[in-house]
């Protein structure tokens, strides 16, 4: 039975809401600050959103179903982890929210994750997402004045 805890990270990104959509949905840039993650969809809700590579060694195929794509505000996705060690099954996938606000420091990035498997699984994105959204965060930064 999945937990009902919610788990909430924001992040200040001193750049344009625009640029901070980019790179969440751009393949090449989500392989940046995703570890390596290759992304496949087509971006519309109700379809299919794949991530594959390789983490330490391991091979991996998660997958999701894109639930709300609102350019620039928000961007929500199920979502299931072959890591997670259990049955590929919808009633445990995850839900995942990013949504973009635009503040005095530029944009302000808040994620959301909710409906999570197993206690360990809340752990594990707790201290994973702090570092990913800062990851994020520096890229953005550092490519400010790149063209989205």
């Amino acid at each position: 039975m999945p937990t009902d805890k919610i788990l909430t990270k924001s992040v200040e990104i001193n750049s344009t809401t625009e640029k901070v959509w980019h790179a969440m949905t751009s393949p090449v840039m989500i392989k940046q600050w995703l570890f390596g993650t290759n992304v496949i969809t087509d971006w519309k809700v109700g379809s299919p959103i794949l991530f594959t590579g390789s983490w330490q060694g391991t091979e991996y195929k998660d997958k999701g179903t894109i639930l709300q794509f609102d350019r620039e505000k928000v961007f929500q996705y199920n979502y299931w982890s072959s890591f997670s060690g259990l049955p590929d099954s919808e009633e445990i996938y995850s839900i995942i929210t990013f949504k973009l606000d635009p503040s005095s420091e530029g944009t302000r990035l808040t994620l959301m994750q909710s409906h999570f498997p197993t206690e360990a699984g809340y752990e594990q994105a707790d201290k994973n997402w702090d570092s990913t959204l800062a990851f994020l965060k520096k890229i953005i930064e550092e490519q400010m004045d790149l063209p989205a």
